[in-house]
C-alpha cells in the first residue's frame, strides 16, 4: 500500500490497522527529570509500550538500537548498513508501509521517520498527534504484541538529507542557506545553557518544533499556519537546515516541511551537543539570528 503523505491521521490509521502490509511502531522516549532539577534523561519507551500499545504494534528503541552510541554525541544515525539491518529484522522492507508514533509528543517518531527518509524509504508516515491524541479519542490498545515477518530493505542512503558542522558553518553567510533552531526561546537566546556553551549557531532563525504543533491536541499545524511560520523567515525558497539538540525535536521541523513540500531539507545531526562541544565553533546570545 501506498501511504497518503508523510503524516497519517488516527482515523486513517485506525481505518487501516488490518492491512497485511502496514507496519506500525511505537518509537517513544521519555525525559524523565534529573533529581539535581538540571534538565532531563532520556529513558527508552519500551516498558510503557509492553504495557499498552496500538494493537498490533512493535517497538522500535531508538536510544538502544538505532543510534550510534560509539560517537560522542548522542542520538547519532547508524552507519546505513547496521541501520538497514536493523530495520529488516524489524520487519522494515522495500514493499511495506510504516506508520510511527510516540509519546510525550511527535519528536521521536519524526525522528525515526526522517532516518527512514535519509535511507531512501519514503513510504513512511509519521502519526499525527501520536500516542496521546490516539488515547485522547478513546481507540484500542493492546499489550499482546506479534513480531512482523523479517523483510529486505535496499539501502539508498540520501546524504544530502544530513548536515555536518562543516556545512553548518558555511551556510552561516550563505543567503541561500536558512538554518532554524528548533529548541526553546530560552535556550536559543542563552537564557538557559544546556549544552555548555549558551547560545545559538549565527544566523539561525529561532523555529521551535513546538511552535508547529497545536498546543491542545499535539497535532501539526494546518498546511496553511506551517507556510506562515516558515515564511516568516524566508524559508520555503531555500536549502532548511534544521538543528536542536541531538537532531531530535528538529526532526519535526524537518516533517513540518516535508508536509508543506519542501525538498531540500536537511537535518544536522549533530546540532548543539556536537556544535557546543568545540570551543572554535561561534555562538551568539539574545532572541535575533546575529
Amino acid at each position: 500500500m501506498k501511504l497518503p503523505g508523510p503524516l497519517v491521521s488516527t482515523q486513517w490509521l485506525a481505518d487501516h490497522l488490518d492491512v497485511s502490509t502496514l507496519r506500525v511502531f511505537d518509537a517513544s522516549v521519555y525525559l524523565v527529570p534529573r533529581l539535581d532539577g538540571a534538565g532531563y534523561l532520556t529513558e527508552s519507551g519500551r516498558s510503557a509500550w509492553q504495557s499498552a500499545h496500538i494493537p498490533g504494534a512493535n517497538f522500535l528503541d531508538l536510544l538502544a538500537d538505532f543510534s550510534d552510541n560509539s560517537q560522542p554525541v548522542p542520538v547519532m544515525m547508524p552507519a546505513p548498513e547496521r541501520f538497514a539491518a536493523l530495520c529488516e529484522r524489524h520487519g522494515i522492507g522495500d514493499d511495506v508501509a510504516v506508520v510511527i508514533y510516540s509519546a510525550q509528543g511527535m519528536a521521536w517518531s519524526a525522528r525515526m521517520w526522517w532516518m527512514l527518509r535519509a535511507m531512501g524509504f519514503d513510504n513512511a508516515a509519521v502519526l499525527d498527534g501520536g500516542w496521546e491524541q490516539w488515547q485522547c479519542e478513546g481507540r484500542p490498545s493492546a499489550n499482546q504484541h506479534q513480531p512482523y515477518p523479517v523483510a529486505r530493505l535496499t539501502a539508498k542512503p540520501q546524504a544530502h538529507r544530513w548536515a555536518d558542522k562543516t556545512e553548518v558553518l558555511q551556510a552561516i553567510h550563505n543567503p541561500t542557506v536558512c538554518t532554524l533552531n528548533a529548541l526553546p526561546a530560552e535556550v536559543y537566546d542563552g537564557r538557559l545553557n544546556r549544552f555548555g556553551r549558551a547560545g545559538h549557531i549565527p544566523g539561525s532563525h529561532h523555529m521551535a518544533h513546538s511552535q508547529l504543533l497545536d498546543p491542545g491536541s499535539g497535532r501539526l499545524l494546518s498546511p496553511e499556519l506551517l507556510r506562515l511560520a516558515f515564511d516568516s523567515v524566508g524559508a520555503m525558497p531555500r536549502r532548511v537546515i534544521a538543528y536542536c539538540g541531538t537532531g531530535v525535536a528538529a526532526s519535526v521541523n524537518a516533517l513540518a516541511l516535508a508536509v508543506l513540500g519542501h525538498a531540500n531539507t536537511a537535518v544536522y545531526d549533530g546540532s548543539m551537543a556536537e556544535w557546543a562541544m568545540d570551543p572554535v565553533l561561534p555562538l551568539v546570545t539574545g532572541n535575533v539570528p546575529g
